[in-house]
């Protein structure tokens, strides 16, 4: 391996974490109408909902099919969710618009940094990474980074809509190794998203690391595995 010399980070879900996760909130809401679920089941749509959401032809059939109507959309993603969870398509249909209103009225998440992350890129940026933010956004997201103060850690931010490319797709990162100045096989790049993230970076050469602090991919193929952000400086020996 070459040494490193940029260090690239998704945003949601590896910077911006949500408290409580939108799943957590799913399956208690269900709970509370006496409809159970195992620890397989619960975890298999949590996995479903990374696949889902990392540019997948669902989603983007779905957002053709909705492009008017959110409310819709929502729905039919509830729907879609509950047959993950394995429920039958007739009992997913039914319940669909009462979770979907639910979860809209509901679930208003805490927005939360990892508590390591200002001590870490002070010390990556001190160490001359070149360090950058590429996200799936449509536009870009400098606001909410500076909401979280951590804007000026970064040498650059790149959304995906920017290149209209969205992660899987090698583009969004050859876009974003054309900014950093550096090779595929100098740069790193961090998610938790391992269908977005780690099968992007991975075919676009770059060195990819899951970001899994709860365990939700314990066996990701062709990765390093981090819980804890503190962990990078051992890879980076």
């Amino acid at each position: 391996m070459k040494k490193i010399k940029a260090i690239l980070f998704d945003l949601d879900g590896t910077l911006r974490l949500t408290t409580p996760s939108g799943g957590k909130v799913f399956v208690e809401y269900l709970q509370t109408h006496n409809i159970t679920f195992s620890q397989e089941q619960i975890l298999f749509a949590e996995r479903w909902e990374h696949f889902y959401f990392a540019n997948s032809p669902q989603i983007t059939q779905d957002a053709q099919t909705f492009k008017d109507d959110s409310k819709g959309f929502w729905v039919n993603y509830s729907k879609r969710r509950l047959m993950a969870l394995k429920l039958s398509e007739s009992h997913a249909h039914e319940l669909a618009p009462h979770v979907s209103n639910h979860m809209s009225e509901a679930y208003k998440p805490q927005v939360i940094v990892p508590e390591e992350i200002p001590s870490v890129l002070t010390s990556l940026r001190e160490s001359g990474y070149t360090l950058g933010v590429v996200s799936n956004r449509e536009t870009s997201f400098q606001n909410e980074l500076d909401e979280m103060n951590l804007t000026n850690y970064f040498d650059f931010l790149l959304a995906a809509g920017e290149v209209g490319a969205f992660k899987p797709d090698a583009r969004v990162f050859h876009h974003a190794l054309q900014i950093s100045k550096t090779q595929a096989d100098e740069t790193v790049y961090i998610g938790d998203n391992y269908f977005a993230d780690i099968v992007g970076s991975n075919n676009a050469g770059l060195m990819p690391v899951l970001y899994d602090p709860t365990g939700l991919f314990p066996e990701a193929p062709d990765c390093h595995i981090i819980q804890s952000f503190n962990q990078l400086n051992d890879l980076l020996k």
